[in-house]
């Protein structure tokens, strides 16, 4: 009986280094095409968010021509297409998102509602100091990021492959 069991576990060793194996190519293959899904889906939104920004400023933009003037809230919306398009060009170059660029728009976009708010419907008072104070906490913000990336720059070379696995 003990012979037959060491028998049996001696025939299905190479089946299970079979499985093994196939798996291991399943993985391997799973993580390749994942992989290349995700790049592909990658490079397919930020055509979509560069095409989208750009169609929306040349519609903003000959909204402009036709009306004969710019106002200062036109001009700012183009400043905040402009940092759009500008984030999505450096992520194409570096894959990283900078979010500085995002509180820029942020801060631009509180701007125009400023403007709005001011020259639109006279008003003063409390949301004026609230608009002002967020845009103030923002610009703060960047200088945050902007000397910790100084003081504190990421490296970002590969970890070198260790020569003895």
């Amino acid at each position: 009986m003990a012979g037959e069991d060491v028998t049996m576990a001696n025939e299905l060793h190479p089946l299970r280094t079979r499985i093994a194996n196939a798996h291991r190519v399943m993985k391997d293959t799973a993580d390749v095409v994942g992989g290349f899904l995700v790049e592909a889906f990658h490079l397919l939104a930020l055509f979509t968010i560069g095409a989208t920004t750009v169609w929306s400023a040349a519609v903003a933009f000959i909204g402009m021509v036709e009306q004969g003037h710019a106002r200062l809230e036109d001009i700012l919306l183009l400043f905040i297409y402009l940092e759009i398009g500008a984030m999505v060009g450096i992520y194409f170059k570096t894959t990283r998102l900078p979010v500085r660029y995002l509180i820029y728009i942020a801060i631009t976009a509180l701007g125009r509602v400023l403007i709005e708010i001011v020259g639109a419907e006279h008003r003063t008072g409390m949301d004026l100091l609230y608009i002002t104070g967020a845009i103030l906490i923002l610009a703060i913000a960047v200088l945050v990021l902007r000397f910790a990336s100084y003081r504190y720059p990421s490296d970002r070379r590969e970890p070198e492959p260790d020569p003895n696995p």
